[in-house]
């Protein structure tokens, strides 16, 4: 990724958008092509997103086919490998066998708790894990630059 491309993803990063507009401007800067059928896989991805779901490539697809009868699985695919290669999508493998999805611009950082029994996906934040983070990194003698933590939990029967 470029220095300009680089700086354009954390600009709409920090300020958190997700107009389709604005995601289709970031794919131009990162050479993507944008098609009818690639924008209706975006306002896929947008729409499944904005309930929090992190879906995958055959939700997003079966999304997609509601505005366009012709779209194919393989498309999807194609066009998310794209996406995740240059940094735009947010790849997760919660379920060891179904990669979802996510726009790297949905939200400031996030963790994610899976309940592995209901495959439920839940975002949160927690300044304190954080914290620990950043001191672990630098006990050890580092500086913490990025990090995902993915939670698999089983929910407590009362």
């Amino acid at each position: 990724m470029t220095n300009k491309a680089a700086n354009k993803t954390a600009k709409f990063k920090n300020n958190n958008l997700l107009e389709i507009k604005n995601i289709i401007e970031l794919c131009k800067i990162n050479n993507i092509k944008i098609t009818k059928r690639r924008e209706t896989i975006i306002k896929a991805i947008l729409d499944l997103n904005s309930n929090h779901q992190h879906p995958d490539t055959e939700e997003i697809y079966f999304h997609t086919k509601k505005d366009d009868e012709s779209a194919s699985i393989a498309t999807v695919y194609r066009f998310l490998a794209e996406l995740d290669e240059k940094k735009i999508i947010e790849k997760h493998n919660f379920d060891n066998n179904k990669a979802r999805y996510e726009f790297s611009s949905n939200s400031n950082h996030h963790d994610h708790l899976i309940d592995i029994e209901s495959g439920e996906i839940i975002e949160f934040f927690n300044q304190e894990i954080e914290n620990l983070k950043i001191k672990i990194a630098s006990d050890y003698g580092y500086k913490l630059v990025d990090h995902r933590l993915d939670l698999k939990c089983i929910k407590i029967k009362k």
